[in-house]
């Protein structure tokens, strides 16, 4: 009699939360919990993150040009043509590149900017080589951001559009029960320059490198925002990041310029949200509708911040303070969008409990199933 009133509260109170957990096998995370295991994503997604304007760049050029006159040195090169590249002047900035290659040669940075500045004129193979040779110069710079730098353009060549790879990159559908797009082509290949190492351990790097690729050179980039994508549902569904995932791909929608391109990337943004719900303990499906609403808001926030920089460089530039030191001052912390959530940790715990209690439930259930069959074989 126990047994049997055992079993039935184990049934009454396991079977709404397991029907939750296994219809929804890979969907308790909030947005919180994802933000928590990926800090910084979605300051990079939506560009809310310690950047300067146009205006801050071009007065940098000026700036550099008057010092490499009265005293060069490599680095006043590298600031130039970063400043240079950042106001779209990118044959400038290889050309300078180059002049400091000639008077000092053999230099890391020289490589890794040549690089970049190739793959953003769209020279893929150049940019491969420079890349390269900034590895073998230094291969721990940047905690390693190079190697995916150069794993990212591996996988623009093996795309089979030349120079010009025609977006998406990739047409596989994100289902986060697997890796796909850029994060399938890093698990898949067997490359030489590096040991081989846990697929997930990959994935986490790969995550890092790309967002040191957002920071310092484009955030707004379609092909950066779809590796990001695809690097976010690649990790797992234990630990994946399927709404950052999904504001990735619908941020990379909005800076592609072909209609083709802008709706498969909104396909991949509402397949990422497949059995995903508006939170922990529920089962109300977010949708991607609901999701944009929310992103749009973000955005708004993070817009509205970058054109406060704006404003302040231009009255610093115009009353001839020191630029950059102003900048120092005023910020000195990464901002956040939103606030990073004081219901964060609540959320995880919540998670934790509702996993514990539904293993639990299906242990005992099973320990009385087991226990009412050897009576019954006893009773034979």
């Amino acid at each position: 009699m126990l047994g049997r009133f055992a079993l039935v509260l184990i049934l009454v109170g396991s079977v709404p939360l397991c029907a939750t957990c296994f219809a929804c096998l890979w969907d308790r995370d909030t947005l919180a919990m994802e933000r928590q295991r990926n800090p910084t994503t979605l300051e990079l997604i939506t560009g809310k993150f310690l950047r300067h304007s146009a205006d801050f760049y071009r007065w940098r050029a000026e700036d550099r040009r008057e010092r490499i006159e009265a005293e060069p040195s490599p680095e006043l090169y590298d600031d130039l043509a970063v400043a240079l590249e950042k106001v779209g002047e990118t044959k400038q900035a290889i050309r300078v590149m180059e002049t400091k290659a000639s008077l000092y040669p053999g230099l890391y940075a020289t490589h890794a900017n040549l690089g970049t500045f190739y793959v953003h004129s769209k020279q893929l193979d150049l940019g491969l080589a420079e890349i390269t040779t900034a590895i073998a110069i230094n291969p721990n710079a940047h905690f390693g951001r190079e190697l995916y730098q150069k794993r990212l353009v591996e996988y623009l060549v093996s795309r089979g559009h030349g120079d010009h790879p025609k977006l998406p990159l990739s047409g596989e559908t994100p289902s986060g029960m697997g890796p796909v797009g850029f994060g399938g082509f890093l698990v898949a290949i067997d490359p030489e320059d590096v040991p081989r190492e846990d697929p997930a351990l990959t994935i986490d790097k790969a995550i890092a490198g790309v967002l040191g690729m957002m920071k310092f050179g484009n955030h707004d980039s379609p092909v950066l925002l779809e590796a990001l994508g695809d690097l976010l549902v690649s990790r797992g569904y234990e630990s994946d990041g399927k709404q950052l995932a999904a504001r990735a791909y619908l941020k990379a929608s909005y800076e592609a310029e072909e209609l083709d391109a802008q709706k498969s990337y909104r396909d991949k943004a509402k397949n990422c949200l497949r059995f995903q719900t508006i939170g922990g303990g529920s089962n109300t499906t977010l949708t991607l509708a609901e999701l944009e609403s929310q992103f749009a808001e973000e955005l708004l926030d993070a817009r509205s911040w970058y054109e406060t920089i704006v404003r302040k460089e231009k009255g610093w530039l115009a009353s001839g303070a020191n630029v950059e030191e102003a900048f120092e001052r005023e910020y000195y912390a990464q901002p956040e969008v939103g606030s990073m959530i004081a219901k964060g940790p609540n959320a995880t715990l919540w998670g934790v409990i509702v996993a514990v209690v539904a293993a639990v439930s299906v242990v005992l259930l099973l320990a009385i199933l087991r226990q009412r069959r050897n009576i019954s074989r006893k009773a034979v």
